[in-house]
């Protein structure tokens, strides 16, 4: 399936978790940016590696990856209210990391 211009496919979900297959979603690219994602994406390398075929693969589960995608909106929507009030980082704990 191609993705939109500006997204970026990623597959979430524990492969050793039976009740859910992995879940293939698309998010924004900026999101690689932020501090939480960055988190993420250096607990991918150690698990996965660097070369992986296919969508990104996200060493969490899918309700895990639904909190941060919804921690990383909401510091987002904080910040363009708010540009000149700064965010404290937020510490986040994944079960499967």
């Amino acid at each position: 399936m191609k993705v939109k211009k500006g997204w970026l496919a990623v597959q979430v979900g524990l492969e050793e978790e039976d009740q859910c297959s992995p879940q293939r979603l698309e998010i924004p690219i900026w999101y690689l940016y932020h501090s939480l994602f960055n988190c993420l994406l250096d607990r991918a390398r150690e698990v996965y590696g660097y070369h992986t075929e296919g969508p990104l693969k996200l060493p969490c589960s899918l309700d895990d990856f639904l909190h941060l995608r919804w921690q990383i909106e909401k510091e987002s929507s904080n910040s363009h209210h708010n540009n000149h009030h700064q965010l404290l980082p937020h510490a986040l704990n994944f079960h499967s990391c």
